[in-house]
């Protein structure tokens, strides 16, 4: 358990070097990623929840027959109605998007996350990577699907609880604990898909790449807490889950250099067995 919240506090801690290093070898640019996909959310997302709203509402208004009243309060009664449906739909979408919306993010920025990882590597491990589009794309879709595996994994989660919350008694504690467990779970889930670009790149295969997450959960979950966190305030996460997404990205690297130095070694001292 120490070394669990040890590896948490270090993986947390992680940001701000990651942030000074973005700007000391001239990686800000990246930024700039965020301010599009910000611009193309904003108005898709605005747009498609308030097309669904307004179908849903004028449904609902429908089907309780209201349009055709003649009562008295007809009028407010609909407006408030309306006004329900709306509101429920958006404080929906805030729950949801704050639990796993982010691996939206996590799979429309792979191209830039999944490069961003490889050149942090080379810059604090020294260690050449030429060009390689095949590579590239290997890691992109790997990227993609790592975070749709735990996305599953995540709403598999959230599904037990839903279905412990309501039995009787187990309800009330699931209730209060909920809360912490989710956004703990949500925390290693993001920190797993921006560490694993690293994992691909020193050819771990998934299986393996969960066992050495499970062996770093502490670091990995403290990589992943800030995007978690900054999910969860309304109305600006969604706007800056992505720049959050950056600096993760750069942090994952520096928090597990280390281990990727050890696991460098291991594959050399293999290497030189096999020729001896």
């Amino acid at each position: 358990m120490k070394k669990f919240f040890t590896g948490m506090a270090k993986g947390f801690s992680d940001y701000g070097p990651a942030i000074s290093f973005i700007f000391k070898h001239q990686l800000a640019w990246f930024f700039l990623v965020p301010v599009f996909l910000n611009i193309l959310l904003f108005i898709g997302g605005f747009a498609a929840i308030s097309s669904f709203s307004n179908y849903l509402q004028a449904i609902v208004v429908d089907a309780v027959s209201l349009d055709d009243a003649t009562f008295f309060g007809a009028q407010v009664l609909s407006w408030l109605l309306a006004g329900t449906i709306g509101l429920i739909l958006k404080v929906a979408f805030f729950f949801v998007f704050a639990y796993t919306g982010g691996y939206l993010i996590i799979i429309i920025m792979s191209p830039v996350l999944a490069y961003l990882s490889e050149k942090t590597e080379k810059i604090l491990l020294k260690k050449e990577y030429l060009f390689d589009i095949q590579q590239l794309m290997r890691d992109i879709v790997r990227g993609i699907l790592i975070a749709l595996r735990n996305l599953f994994y995540q709403l598999l989660i959230i599904f037990v609880i839903f279905i412990l919350g309501v039995i009787p008694l187990v309800g009330w504690l699931v209730s209060f604990v909920s809360p912490f467990i989710l956004f703990f779970v949500a925390s290693y889930f993001y920190g797993f898909s921006f560490t694993d670009y690293v994992s691909e790149r020193q050819r771990l295969n998934v299986k393996q790449s969960v066992s050495f997450m499970k062996n770093n959960r502490g670091v990995i979950s403290g990589n992943g807490m800030p995007f978690s966190l900054i999910l969860m305030v309304p109305f600006f996460g969604l706007t800056l889950s992505g720049f959050v997404a950056i600096v993760a990205v750069v942090a994952s690297v520096i928090s597990v250099k280390d281990e990727i130095s050890e696991i460098n070694n291991d594959s050399k001292s293999k290497q030189n067995r096999l020729h001896e």
